[in-house]
């Protein structure tokens, strides 16, 4: 028997169930594929006294992928019973095959994701292939959905409610060793061309030697490993266990709190009671927008970057060689490291050998932890640091085919390097600089050929931040946008593409949330309101202790570049209230970030940071207005605003680019799936009401042009492109 996604073949008593989904690189639980279960399972009881055992198998490269995620995103509130009974009759099939008596094995030859893992846990025993890059697990908590095909029921069953929280709650995965090692996997093949022969033979064997077989919790007399929910020894921690949680989600995942849930209260009821549990929050979650915004984000768009969604298609794959680096500041430091963790040769340029050597040392400080850990050996760490060399010699530079300029703001600066530096570049390099704010035309005027000049404006902490901004200027060629892609990619970065303007799209996104917060101030709003309010509707921290952290003395150094700027071109530059406040801070009244100890906070030696006390006197008003919705509305409408606008000047020029880049560079709420899924969330109509409203009150940073509506109105979520 063969469908379009499951092949029935019956042999020697065995019936094999491979699923090979037609014209798909991988298996999904597609509405075939349904279609397909209940006709498979319909021929396997209908010749269940021919079959001694079943092995559930792929034909794919990996052995299952999850579920068919384009039906999540369409889905309504009003599909809620429709999505239940849906899942309720997968997992009705799936009982089954798992209780007519017989030995079911299933063969994992790859990645067992999510439904994935699910399908897998309908054998009685599991076999997989040794291979350390294979992936297993469920991971749905991150794209804002629960397990619903069993995984949480069985997971909690076959580990207990506390071994189970981490892949359950948090999404962790595992290895199939890991899986083994857990009681999962009952026996590992080595890679290889006979990999899948020898896991049928395993799958035969065990077959022949347990001819009657049952899931352990539909033995009798079976108890859930560790004890129950009301057990002694956990009782105590699963009554905390939610609101330790919500200290973590904040409220506004769902889906974490969901899985906790479903663990807890499953295993207070029989097997299928526990299964309906599931189905019942599944449906909530598949029809909500939480999981609507971040599968979006996290899959499709995610997914678009890494196919080189913004890459220029017609120019062949690049790898670099040998990277120059100026500057051993706290950002080219964390640049080098960066690079060598990826076995690129790095020079790591400063005005002195000793400051060199100083930026160095941030990444032994870096691989020392990772050693200390037992997640970097030792071996690996000496040619980690023999990658990175410290020098004051720009003849050191000679043959890089890339040089980032990692200088402070300033153009003079900057320009002085760049020439220093271009001669020593290879002939057929590029030059990129790491500015956050200054336009990379203006740059680019300095050197003979702008087509090979670029920005690659990094985040601090470069080891911890995901994404990169590639900034195209005025004249810069394709093959060096191709090129400048493939680093980012090649160093293990997520590349976001955008046309140059000033401030770009991260920072000039990212400084109307901490200017916004700044403007609240200087309203009178008490700055412990400001910054409770921002982390209470996703933001990572407040506006105010960003500012700390990033420097108040950097923004103004940005907006004096800027008033520099604007007089050279005959303008004048008009700073918001939020900018002139922090000017203040810094020219006025000496406080210019955390560096220096003193910013909108004090931080106290060996204790926690506060903020600073005059801030009481300085800006609070007691006939201030105080409305938590409406400063939340401005914190996260202000940063919307901001995006479409620059996908209405094309400094965006994707959707894509635009939400991954507020998600993972300017800290915009996860839930949201990022700024613009942020504005298709809400409903285009709605958010353009709530703008007017918000400009009226507050002023024209939230006012959409009728050019920006078009836009608004033109762009779609990739998923509906």
């Amino acid at each position: 028997m063969m469908t379009e996604t499951i092949r029935f073949d019956l042999s020697d008593g065995i019936a094999t169930l491979t699923m090979d989904e037609t014209g798909s690189s991988v298996n999904t639980m597609c509405a075939q594929w349904q279609r397909d279960l209940d006709a498979v399972t319909q021929q396997v009881v209908r010749e269940r006294a021919g079959i001694r055992g079943v092995i559930l198998a792929s034909a794919k490269t990996s052995f299952f992928a999850g579920a068919d995620l384009t039906q999540v995103i369409n889905a309504t509130a009003d599909d809620a019973i429709a999505v239940f009974h849906e899942v309720e009759q997968i997992k009705q099939h799936f009982r089954t095959l798992e209780t007519l008596g017989i030995p079911v094995v299933t063969c994992i030859n790859g990645h067992a994701l999510g439904g994935g893992w699910e399908v897998a846990l309908v054998g009685h025993y599991r076999v997989a292939i040794d291979d350390p890059h294979i992936q297993l697990g469920l991971p749905e908590v991150t794209l804002g959905l629960i397990p619903g095909g069993s995984g949480i029921t069985k997971m909690t069953r076959l580990l207990g409610l506390t071994k189970a929280q981490p892949f359950l709650v948090e999404g962790q995965l595992f290895t199939p060793a890991r899986a083994q090692a857990m009681g999962l996997v009952g026996a590992l093949v080595a890679p290889g061309a006979n990999a899948q022969a020898e896991m049928r033979a395993l799958a035969i064997e065990w077959i022949n030697a347990n001819p009657a077989s049952q899931q352990p919790w539909d033995v009798n007399g079976y108890r859930i490993p560790g004890g129950g929910p009301l057990s002694p020894r956990l009782a105590g921690a699963i009554s905390v266990a939610p609101a330790m949680l919500r200290k973590k989600t904040r409220g506004l995942l769902p889906a974490p709190e969901y899985a906790l849930a479903c663990m807890v209260e499953g295993a207070l009821v029989d097997f299928d009671t526990a299964l309906r549990i599931e189905s019942r929050y599944l449906a909530r979650l598949w029809t909500g927008p939480v999981a609507r915004n971040l599968i979006n984000t996290f899959f499709f768009n995610m997914n678009a970057i890494k196919a080189g969604g913004s890459r220029p298609a017609a120019v062949p794959r690049h790898r670099v060689q040998k990277v120059g680096v100026l500057g051993a500041g706290m950002m080219g430091a964390g640049i080098a490291y960066a690079q060598a963790r990826k076995g690129i040769q790095t020079v790591l340029l400063d005005q002195t050998e000793a400051v060199a050597e100083r930026g160095k040392l941030h990444s032994e400080r870096l691989s020392s932890a990772l050693v200390r850990q037992g997640r970097l050996p030792e071996a690996a760490q000496k040619t980690l640091l023999s990658l990175i060399e410290p020098t004051d010699d720009y003849g050191a530079l000679t043959g890089c085919d890339l040089i980032i300029e990692a200088v402070y703001e300033n153009r003079a600066v900057k320009e002085a390097v760049t020439r220093e530096a271009l001669p020593h570049l290879s002939a057929d390099g590029f030059f990129a600089s790491n500015t956050s704010t200054l336009p990379i035309s203006g740059l680019a005027q300095t050197v003979r050929q702008p087509n090979r000049f670029i920005g690659i404006h990094f985040f601090s902490p470069v080891d911890k931040m995901r994404v990169v901004e590639i900034i195209r200027g005025e004249q810069t060629d394709d093959d060096t946008l191709a090129k400048a892609y493939d680093y980012v990619q090649q160093i293990g970065k997520l590349p976001i593409v955008v046309n140059d303007a000033r401030g770009f799209y991260t920072s000039r996104t990212f400084g109307t949330f901490v200017m916004e917060g700044a403007a609240m101030l200087g309203e009178g709003i008490p700055a412990a309101v400001i910054e409770n309010a921002a982390m209470q509707c996703g933001m990572p921290v407040g506006p105010l202790a960003v500012l700390d952290e990033t420097a108040l003395s950097l923004s103004v150094q940005v907006l004096d570049q800027t008033r520099s700027d604007y007089k050279a071109m005959g303008k004048t530059y008009q700073a918001s209230a939020g900018e002139l406040l922090v000017e203040r801070m810094v020219k006025v009244h000496n406080r210019s970030g955390r560096a220096a100890g003193a910013g909108f906070y004090d931080y106290p030696e060996g204790a926690k940071k506060q903020l600073w006390p005059d801030l009481k006197t300085l800006f609070e008003r007691p006939d201030a207005t105080v409305d938590i919705p409406t400063i939340q509305d401005r914190i996260l409408y202000r940063q919307a605003v901001e995006t479409a606008r620059c996908l209405d000047e094309g400094v965006l020029q994707s959707v894509h680019d635009a939400n991954i880049g507020s998600l993972f560079a300017v800290g915009f709420p996860i839930w949201t799936g990022g700024t613009m899924q942020f504005i298709y969330g809400q409903g285009i109509a709605a958010f353009e009401a709530k703008c007017a409203v918000l400009a009226d009150q507050f002023g024209a940073g939230f006012h959409l042009s009728e050019s920006v509506k078009a836009t608004i109105a033109r762009f779609k979520p990739l998923y509906q492109s």
